[in-house]
């Protein structure tokens, strides 16, 4: 259905779900047209089990399937709102270390391969590398710590076997991140020109320029999608993107990438647009380089976290909108995050900044720096609004202790291998959590041999209470120890939070049926 925008261009009326809104409200179907959404930046490729970036996951979900997913209209992920994909069902042995899934049968890949219970196999081997295809990065190798093999019995029936009982394995194979890869085709071909199930196929992905999506006409969900196809265009500058939005260019903001400022102009001059401000589990955080002198001395490491004004952070950057908090989301859209009366004896937490920053001084001093003798240091930060304007005020905020620092911005497709590589002192990151729970967290950003570890912080103890937390059956009982470990990763400094962004998503008035996920960015784009 087409009709004529205010400013006489042609939009395409789009609607991209059953039902919106209270139960009942049914929704005409419509069939056809285009989505138009700007891209924030340039993916470093196209393979989702090999980036840790929405700038892969969101242009590039709706090419694969996963064997389960979170209901792509609940704003709230839990393991109630897990939905079967690939898998018809699944089912436990009697002491949860086995779990089997019936597959859908008749499903295509891409090129028109037949999808079987060994392209599953084949994606879980390479997670936990036992398959000769290798992956050139594994972000999120910690997740199937516990799986020991998976195994097919015939063509559409897989268990996947674990060492001990892991109660938030569904949620990770319901996360956008954890999608099912072909066995036929390589991981080369993946990272720019994938082949998945899924409803839509990738047309082009010209680097630095756009991406386009088209409709699989031989999708095996019958109707699906109501899509033509899916146009993501790179514009690197979001006020260009925000005043190309108002201008009708796009449907869809990049989600959760308007800021604060931009949104009171779209506001004003697109007043018909659908706005929304959520959580989204991403905090923005500051990285220290323990294997760097003089970040190897814990001193140095506490006094930057002493330094930090984070409300003023909150006030300054999102207008108030966001919110300060621990390792864990905070509540109420977190499930698992500290309390606001816990978190406010931590040090560096309290309301109390000059009592800290005085404190910070003192530790300075003691290392030899002053205002006579200032630490001269490089912030690294990634080529987005949201971690250079962070890094700005962090780089600004260390001068109060003697830190004469600049700012160094890394282009995207470069920055998760710079991380990894440790090519870096201090840096200015933004973690976003593939799914709201203490194992995805606690092992993937802390433990001491996982690939996100950037900070190279390591700590056995702790790394023990990570394994008891997750073993725990008695949700109040893990609750408690997750706090626990919560508390001392932010006394340790092993990547401080300096807020949890909330931020929003515009959508032009006659898209219908997107909705923003509180608790991840990276699970509801399957469009």
């Amino acid at each position: 259905m087409r009709s004529m925008n205010p400013l006489g261009g042609m939009v395409v009326a789009i609607l991209l779900c059953l039902s919106l809104g209270t139960a009942g409200t049914a929704l005409a179907q419509k069939v056809g047209g285009t989505l138009k959404v700007y891209h924030r930046d340039n993916p470093p490729s196209a393979s989702i089990h090999e980036e840790a970036t929405i700038s892969t996951i969101i242009p590039f979900m709706g090419v694969f399937n996963n064997l389960i997913v979170f209901d792509q209209h609940v704003a709230q992920n839990s393991e109630k709102t897990i939905k079967p994909e690939l898998a018809k069902s699944w089912s436990w042995n009697a002491d949860k270390t086995a779990i089997t899934f019936k597959l859908e049968q008749g499903v295509k890949w891409h090129d028109g391969r037949p999808f079987t219970a060994r392209d599953v196999v084949c994606t879980f081997d390479m997670l936990t590398d036992k398959s000769s295809q290798k992956l050139r990065t594994n972000p999120r190798a910690s997740w199937y710590r516990e799986l020991d093999y998976t195994s097919a019995e015939g063509d559409y029936d897989v268990t996947l076997h674990l060492r001990h009982p892991q109660a938030s394995l569904l949620s990770m194979l319901a996360s956008g991140l954890t999608p099912i890869y072909p066995c036929h085709v390589s991981l080369a071909q993946m990272r720019s020109k994938p082949i998945g199930t899924g409803p839509f196929k990738m047309q082009s992905f010209s680097e630095f320029q756009n991406i386009r999506l088209v409709r699989n006409p031989d999708y095996w969900k019958k109707g699906r999608p109501y899509l033509d196809a899916i146009d993501f265009t790179i514009v690197n500058n979001p006020s260009t993107a925000a005043l190309s939005f108002v201008a009708g260019r796009f449907d869809l903001t990049f989600p959760w990438e308007v800021t604060a400022n931009d949104l009171k102009f779209i506001k004003k001059e697109a007043p018909a647009a659908m706005c929304e401000t959520t959580s989204m589990n991403l905090n923005v955080n500051l990285l220290v380089n323990r294997t760097a002198a003089p970040f190897d001395n814990a001193d140095m490491r506490r006094a930057l976290v002493l330094a930090l004004d984070r409300k003023a952070f909150v006030d300054t950057l999102t207008q108030g909108q966001s919110v300060v908090g621990g390792t864990m989301q905070p509540p109420p859209d977190g499930v698992w995050g500290l309390p606001a009366e816990m978190l406010s004896v931590v040090p560096g937490y309290g309301p109390d900044v000059e009592k800290n920053r005085t404190e910070a001084r003192a530790l300075m001093a003691k290392l030899g720096y002053g205002p006579d003798k200032p630490l001269r240091l490089k912030i690294a930060t990634r080529g987005v609004a949201l971690y250079k304007d962070a890094a700005e005020m962090t780089a600004a905020q260390l001068k109060s202790i003697g830190v004469d620092a600049s700012v160094d911005v890394v282009e995207t497709s470069l920055w998760f291998s710079r991380l990894q590589r440790k090519e870096y002192t201090i840096a200015v990151n933004a973690t976003g959590n593939g799914v709201d729970d203490p194992d995805q967290t606690f092992y993937e950003n802390f433990a001491c041999k996982s690939a996100r570890n950037y900070t190279g912080y390591c700590n056995p103890e702790i790394e023990k209470l990570f394994d008891k937390q997750s073993s725990e059956s008695d949700p109040a009982k893990r609750l408690q120890v997750v706090h626990e470990v919560d508390v001392r990763l932010l006394a340790d400094g092993a990547r401080p939070p300096i807020y949890w962004s909330r931020s929003s998503t515009c959508a032009q008035p006659y898209v219908k049926g997107y909705t923003n996920m509180v608790n991840s960015i990276y699970n509801g784009f399957r469009f």
